[in-house]
């Protein structure tokens, strides 16, 4: 990458293909059923992100790295499920359709506040929102005529995607453009614990 080139950049752990398949299952019924201005992730665009840098210099992409394989190398694979509906911030004035995380939510919460620490600790800014473990399904664009929503969470709000093992953390870089955004693995960092 050229010096000064900046990226766009986040830190974030890969469902599985099987469980990326019933995702789109689920947003396939979720689609029938609400009607709006919804903006839907495609399958290659869901990753449970334990951190979004934003826009960082790539020459930082080394130190962020060398943060992530010590945290990782430390950790263990985590048993976690995707599942449950839910909306961010609320169902008054919904802006995320997201798919919740069970399991092993303990463990991810740990290991992804060590992670910010480890990248504080380099320079990183820290997040300052807690963190909500999820899939986002879709983002909603505008509530106006919104319809569908609140029945699909009452009906649909236990829906699962399946369990799954998340074995590492990956690093991506995000380029957006007309069509969407286009992801680039930039390193897998595999638990080691």
């Amino acid at each position: 990458m050229p010096e000064g080139e900046t990226i766009r950049a986040f830190l974030a752990l890969d469902p599985p293909p099987e469980v990326l398949c019933k995702i789109t299952d689920i947003q396939g019924v979720l689609r029938r059923n609400i009607q709006g201005a919804l903006s839907w992730v495609r399958p290659e665009g869901i990753h449970l992100t334990l951190k979004f840098f934003g826009d960082i210099a790539a020459k930082d992409v080394s130190a962020v790295s060398e943060v992530v394989a010590g945290q990782a190398a430390g950790a263990r694979p985590l048993n976690l499920e995707a599942k449950g509906l839910g909306v961010f911030p609320d169902t008054r004035r919904p802006r995320v359709l997201w798919l919740g995380i069970g399991g092993e939510v303990e463990r991810l919460i740990a290991l992804q506040q060590a992670v910010d620490r480890g990248l504080e600790a380099s320079g990183f800014p820290r997040e300052e929102r807690p963190f909500r473990a999820h899939l986002t399904l879709a983002r909603i664009r505008s509530p106006q005529g919104l319809s569908g929503l609140d029945g699909v969470l009452t009906a649909k709000g236990s829906e699962s995607a399946g369990k799954f093992t998340a074995a590492g953390l990956t690093l991506f870089k995000s380029e957006l453009t007309p069509k969407g955004a286009i992801y680039t693995e930039l390193g897998y960092f595999p638990f080691q614990g």
